[in-house]
Parts: C-alpha cells; sequence; structure tokens
C-alpha cells in the first residue's frame, strides 16, 4: 500500500532557539531562502504524499500564511513582468504542492499527544512522520526510503543514525540487529536513556512510517521523560509486539532545534546555492585565514 498521508509535528516552543523564536516559529526560520519547514513538506511530497496534516500550538497560525495563497504578493509578482517569473512561480508552488490541514495542540503534552491529535486525519491508512526539528536533504528523499521499507516489510519503520553518547541521552536509543546493507531489525527502544540503559547508539532522526494501530498504542501509554506522552514509549510498545525496521538513511540531517543545526544547515545549503556559493565560498576562505593565523 502506498503511503499518501504525512503528520509534521511543528507545535514546539523553540527552547533552544530563543530569541529568534520568541515570535517566529522556529519552522519557518530559513535555511538561506526557504524555511525549514517547506523543505519538510517538499521532502513529503517527494516522496508520493498527497496529504499533510501540520501540528501547530495556537500561537502558530503565521505558519498556515507560508502555505496559503498570497493574492497581494502575487499580483505584485506578475506586475513586475519577467525579472520576477520564476519566484512567482516558486511563490505559487507553495500553496500547491500538497492538501495541507491542519490541528491544534492546545497544552505542550509531548510529540506521543501531539500524534495522536491526527487519528482522525490518518482514517485507518498507514502515515509517515517527519519531525519538525529534523530536515533531512538528499538525491533520495529520507522519507522516500522509510516508505519504501513499510512497503517491503510490512513492519512500521524508523530512520535511524548512529550517534554519540553526547546525543544518545537526548534523543532514543534502539535495540536492534542488522538484517542485511544499511536495514536494521529492531525489537525494543528507549526515549533519552542513560548511558547504563541505552540498547545501542542507533537514534531515531527524524522520520517514520507506522500502521494505523500506534494509536491505540497512545491512548494507552503513561506519561514518560519529561512528564509528557513519549512517542517513542508507543514505538517500543509496536517494536516489543510485532517488531519495526530501521533504515540507515542516506542523507544530511540538520537539527533546526539548535544553534549550531540552524549554522551547520545554512552554511552547506548555501554552499550549493546559485545564488550565494561564490560570495560564501570566498568568505570561509578568508575566515578560514583569520581562524589560523
Amino acid at each position: 500500500m502506498n503511503i499518501k498521508k504525512a503528520i509534521i509535528p511543528a507545535g514546539g516552543w523553540g527552547i533552544r532557539d530563543l530569541p529568534a523564536t520568541k515570535a517566529i516559529p522556529k519552522e519557518l526560520l530559513p535555511i538561506v531562502d526557504k524555511p525549514a519547514i517547506q523543505y519538510n513538506v517538499e521532502e513529503a511530497v517527494k516522496s508520493g504524499i498527497t496529504d499533510i496534516c501540520i501540528i501547530l500550538s495556537p500561537d502558530k497560525d503565521i505558519v498556515k500564511n507560508h502555505f496559503s495563497p498570497s493574492v497581494r504578493l502575487e499580483e505584485h509578482l506578475k506586475n513586475g513582468g519577467e525579472r520576477y517569473t520564476q519566484i512567482l512561480e516558486e511563490v505559487q508552488k507553495i500553496s500547491r504542492m500538497a492538501n495541507i490541514t491542519y490541528v491544534i495542540q492546545e497544552k505542550a503534552l509531548g510529540l506521543g499527544h501531539a500524534i495522536s491529535l491526527a487519528k482522525d486525519f490518518v482514517n485507518g491508512e498507514p502515515f509517515a512522520v517527519l519531525y519538525g526539528d529534523d530536515v533531512i536533504i538528499g538525491d533520495i528523499p529520507c522519507c522516500k526510503q522509510i516508505c519504501d521499507a513499510y512497503e517491503e516489510y510490512g513492519l512500521g519503520a524508523v530512520a535511524i543514525k548512529e550517534v554519540s553518547d553526547k546525543f544518545i541521552v537526548k534523543y532514543s536509543s534502539m535495540k536492534c540487529e542488522k538484517m542485511k546493507d544499511n536495514v536494521y531489525s529492531i525489537s525494543d527502544m528507549i526515549e533519552k536513556p542513560s548511558l547504563e540503559d541505552k540498547f545501542s547508539n542507533f537514534s531515531i532522526l527524524g522520520r517514520c512510517v507506522l500502521p494505523f494501530e500506534i494509536f491505540g498504542i497512545l491512548e494507552n501509554i503513561p506519561k514518560g521523560q519529561g512528564g509528557e506522552y513519549q512517542f517513542t514509549d508507543a514505538m517500543a510498545v509496536l517494536a516489543r509486539d510485532k517488531g519495526m525496521t530501521g533504515i540507515d538513511f542516506l542523507g544530511d540531517r540538520y537539527d533546526m532545534g539548535s544553534k549550531y543545526g540552524m549554522l551547520e544547515a545554512s552554511i552547506e545549503v548555501g554552499l550549493k546555492h546559485p545564488e550565494v556559493r561564490e560570495d560564501l565560498e570566498n568568505l570561509i576562505v578568508k575566515l578560514a585565514k583569520k581562524i589560523n593565523s
């Protein structure tokens, strides 16, 4: 069954990015000239997703504005003639990429709670989740890699990478065995483990594809780390019961919930951007000389 629906949870406070996120949602902070959440929507669309539900907190209506038509702006660009033709097409494309709906998470009760709010949207189908903090860029969309794994193995699938001990205690840890190439069998997982409790240094990084039955599990899990309903705790039940598949994905992942992650993304994407690449290369060379002097 082809995966056609995706959830993008984007209701967090953006604490790690303050004060930039005091008035602007972190999902709208740009990577060069495009907001982070647009990368995720584009990735989903390139993976065959047609319907997307974005989970927002009550004060993030501005995210809706980004994906809605802007009549006055489009009219201004049309009046600008040929010089604005390309940018007009890019602006119009934003509101036409997919069928986007929104659900409001009134209280910040965790990722598991946020996902549970999209049960009616999913409506019995398997679905993808693209974490709002994680932008993953590569030749093959990460979401497609995970969708393909779900369709091949018939089990919930997650994007995984080995991370250092510094990050494993902040993320999650997978109990897994290698099946072949970059494919792993997952039998358990734990959210934000201590180093003594970790299963491995493989962690979920931002992408999942899950069967509809995860909603029944979400309805029954207790609060976990931080007094919130943790999505990992629900997936752990699924992994222990039926098993899951982990894909050591291809692509570069950027943590947009951190200041360094935003800088890293902007620099690496900027080095591939035709409008700024040359000037950015020159700047980096100049700064490298200062650092090494």
